[in-house]
C-alpha cells in the first residue's frame, strides 16, 4: 500500500543517494534508499529540501519512493533545530560505592518471617 506524502530531508548522502525524510504525518521517519539512479538521471536530495514522494510501509521501515523536489533549501536548519528540542536524557545514577564492572545490582528484598523459618525448619 502507497500514499503521496509531503516531507522534508533531514540528512542526504550523495555519493550513496540515500536519505533520511521527516514526513507530514509526524509518524516514524522514511528512508530513501535510491537503488536505481543512474549517474544521469534520479533526483538529488540535499538536507532542507521539501519533497513530495510515494510512502510504502515494509514491516516497520518507511520507504520514500519516486520522490519529487517542490522547493530546495525550504527548511535548511530543521535538523539542527529538532537537535536543539530533543530531550537529552540524564546519565543514570550510580549507586554508591559501585565500580565499573560486569556486576549488575539487585534492590534489596525483604523476606518475610514465615519464609525464613521454613527454609530452616528443613
Amino acid at each position: 500500500m502507497t500514499q503521496t506524502m509531503y516531507g522534508v530531508v533531514l540528512w542526504a548522502d550523495h555519493q550513496d543517494q540515500k536519505a533520511v525524510i521527516w514526513c507530514e504525518d509526524q509518524g516514524d521517519l522514511a528512508l530513501y534508499p535510491d537503488t536505481e539512479a543512474s549517474l544521469h538521471g534520479g533526483v538529488s536530495l540535499d538536507a532542507g529540501d521539501l519533497i513530495q514522494f510515494d510512502l510504502r510501509q515494509d514491516r516497520n521501515l518507511r520507504f520514500a519512493c519516486n520522490p519529487r523536489l517542490l522547493e530546495q533549501q525550504h527548511c535548511p536548519e530543521i535538523a539542527e533545530k529538532l537537535r536543539q528540542v530533543t530531550p537529552q536524557r540524564p546519565a543514570p545514577r550510580r549507586a554508591p560505592g559501585l565500580t565499573d564492572g560486569n556486576i549488575v545490582a539487585f534492590p534489596s528484598q525483604k523476606v518475610l518471617p514465615g519464609t525464613l523459618r521454613a527454609s530452616q525448619a528443613g
